[in-house]
């Protein structure tokens, strides 16, 4: 009998487990078959989505590798004449016709838009009609270029501020450089722009911001080149 009983015994936590085993695999067979009845009824809608992803990302590098990456090689191929010629100051000749059938940074940002390096012409004409006096032209170049990184941002703002300024637009001037003081921290840049901020907000009679911009440059940035003297500036105007 108590063979018998021992071979009747059974565990609870088997029995349950043994119900979820068969639960689960009644629940898998389910879905399989629901599964293969929504591909069916579905079939040429997923493939469709399928081919369309395939095509979308086979096109992405396509374009790419293809045909943007050497154009924008191309392109910085033709600009190096111009660079050259604008690290002489010929800001004339690179803007528009460096020579030796190179072409210049305004041709170059027209003909290999889209690219990285047709991007950077853009910002190169803006420098060379600023120099030029074109200040407009100057100013649709750098409004239509595209910044990025740790230091380009903050060119860019300080670009436009010294447009802005040789427009009399004091202003929109001013809103520029403390945009550039603020955009990205940079140790050269962001007194450089500060201690602009802080001349011209004197000059517009507003001396709450040129002294608050130059105490800045004196707490952060005291070893600077714009801090090295910017005391004397908080000196006069805590007089």
């Amino acid at each position: 009998m108590a063979k018998g009983y021992r071979a009747s015994k059974v565990n609870p936590q088997n029995t349950v487990r043994g119900n979820q085993a068969d639960e689960t695999i009644i629940d898998l067979s389910e879905v399989k078959t629901s599964a293969e009845h929504y591909y069916g009824a579905h079939k040429n809608t997923i493939l469709g989505i399928a081919g369309g992803l395939i095509l979308l990302v086979g096109g992405y590098f396509a374009y790419k590798f293809l045909y943007s990456e050497p154009r924008n090689k191309e392109a910085l191929e033709q600009m190096y004449q111009a660079e050259f010629l604008f690290e002489k100051d010929s800001f004339e000749m690179a803007l528009n016709n460096p020579g030796a059938g190179f072409p210049g940074f305004k041709e170059i940002s027209e003909n290999y838009s889209g690219t990285d390096a047709g991007n950077l012409a853009k910002y190169y004409a803006a420098i060379c009609n600023l120099k030029l006096g074109n200040y407009q032209e100057a100013k649709d170049f750098i409004s239509s270029y595209k910044a990025s990184g740790n230091i380009m941002p903050i060119m860019k703002e300080g670009i436009t501020g010294d447009i802005q300024a040789e427009m009399n637009d004091f202003e929109g001037a001013r809103d520029s450089y403390k945009k550039a003081s603020k955009v990205v921290e940079n140790d050269f840049l962001t007194p450089f722009y500060l201690k602009k901020l802080g001349l011209l907000s004197e000059k517009l009679g507003d001396n709450s911001t040129a002294l608050e911009a130059y105490k800045e440059i004196k707490n952060k940035y005291p070893e600077s080149p714009d801090g090295n003297n910017i005391e004397k500036f908080i000196i006069a105007l805590e007089k």
